[in-house]
């Protein structure tokens, strides 16, 4: 194993089931008896994804260079706050909300309550963040990490002055008629030796990550500021995924030279297959009905994915590992809910089952992902071994 060697992880979003990635890794971590950053030199990904991401990047207070936490302690995060950022009552209701509109049942003063607040109130959420990432910044993380959020707000973009513009020019920003709706924004630290490393944007890991967090329909935008500059932002799963991920935020910070292995940690599948009878049986607010798993936002989330999954396997070949399983087809023994938002017990036991299953059914192959990440890690610490005694030799001569 060459030491130029880089790697990327990309965990997927889906809100409580982010407990499957975080087993997967908590299985990484045992099997090698390193931690995530130890093995990882780029992570990155949308929502809950984001969440295991920036956690596992947070310094230890009393060991520097040191992370704080296992990925086990994020599986426990779940398990212990889930049930607070998402109650039971709250989910319930949820599921029903859209199909009762639909029935005409719906009282207006609960639909005005959702259009202007979100679904679920951010307090839990942001209490849980902060209490797991501290007074942490984005410019502290231990390695290099990519926090999505897509910002709504277009009227809050830099205007841009132009050659052979004064300051009574018409206000614009670069690419306007793209921008002026809102765009993506990559939160980035990218570490040296990455190639075009740059200081990171000040920002908290808390804003970060709250931003990527805030799924429309259930949490409000997240506000906050980055760099001084105001950011409304929600889930950067919208268009966050791994080859948009890669093309879009990583590929500019890799070496040609050097070879990049990148992981995929999925939250499970969870795209069916539509009969036409039944899309155009389903009328204008069926296609987002919770009744029929939100068949449009479903397509919405992962058309962009599938248009650029071919290309992205052939860029990578044998050097993409990608762990994750249906959620349709699995068995049902093991199958939890496609809700992001089940926090019951019984589908935290069922996650924690499909999880160990999909462990189980791949395990060759990420047992012999850990045997090269191990082996990169080992040729890394030699080579900064050696550097390190040259360094004391050059010093003790001419010391002299």
């Amino acid at each position: 194993m060459t030491s130029k060697t880089k790697v990327v992880l990309f965990s997927y979003g889906g809100g409580m089931r982010g407990i499957i990635p975080a087993s997967l890794m908590n299985y990484m971590e045992e099997r090698t008896g390193l931690r995530m950053v130890d093995l990882v030199d780029v992570f990155c990904g949308p929502s809950t994804g984001s969440i295991l991401n920036a956690a596992l990047n947070v310094p230890h207070p009393h060991r520097p260079g040191r992370p704080k936490y296992r990925a086990r302690h994020l599986i426990k995060f779940y398990e212990r706050e889930g049930k607070h950022i998402f109650p039971t009552d709250s989910f319930r209701d949820f599921r029903a909300l859209i199909h009762d509109f639909n029935n005409r049942t719906m009282r207006i003063s609960k639909l005005r309550n959702i259009m202007r607040l979100g679904h679920y109130s951010p307090a839990e959420l942001s209490r849980c963040l902060k209490l797991l990432y501290g007074e942490t910044r984005l410019q502290d993380s231990l390695k290099s990490l990519i926090i999505s959020t897509y910002n709504i707000d277009g009227a809050a973009l830099d205007p841009v002055l132009e050659d052979g513009e004064d300051e009574n020019a018409p206000v614009h920003t670069k690419n306007n008629f793209l921008t002026e709706g809102g765009h993506a924004v990559w939160m980035k630290h990218i570490k040296a030796p990455m190639l075009n490393a740059k200081p990171a944007p000040t920002v908290s890991l808390y804003d970060a990550v709250m931003g990527s967090t805030a799924a429309p329909t259930y949490f409000p935008c997240h506000h906050f500021d980055m760099d001084s500059k105001p950011v409304s932002g929600i889930d950067g799963s919208l268009f966050d995924n791994p080859c948009v991920n890669y093309h879009g935020a990583v590929r500019q910070h890799l070496d040609d030279d050097e070879r990049t292995i990148m992981i995929l940690l999925g939250t499970g599948y969870t795209l069916p297959s539509i009969s036409k009878d039944d899309w155009n049986s389903y009328g204008n607010i069926g296609v987002v009905d919770p009744a029929n798993d939100l068949p449009l936002i479903n397509i919405l989330f992962h058309a962009p994915e599938s248009a650029l999954i071919e290309s992205f396997n052939d860029t990578l070949g044998d050097d993409l590992y990608i762990f994750n399983k249906s959620l349709i087809s699995c068995d049902p023994a093991h199958k939890p809910s496609r809700q992001i938002d089940d926090a019951t017990p019984e589908n935290i036991a069922a996650m924690k089952r499909f999880a160990k299953a999909m462990i189980e059914e791949q395990k060759d192959r990420l047992d012999a992902l850990c045997d090269i990440l191990v082996a990169n890690y080992e040729a890394n610490t030699q080579e900064k071994a050696a550097k390190a005694k040259d360094n004391r030799g050059w010093f003790s001569f001419f010391s002299k």
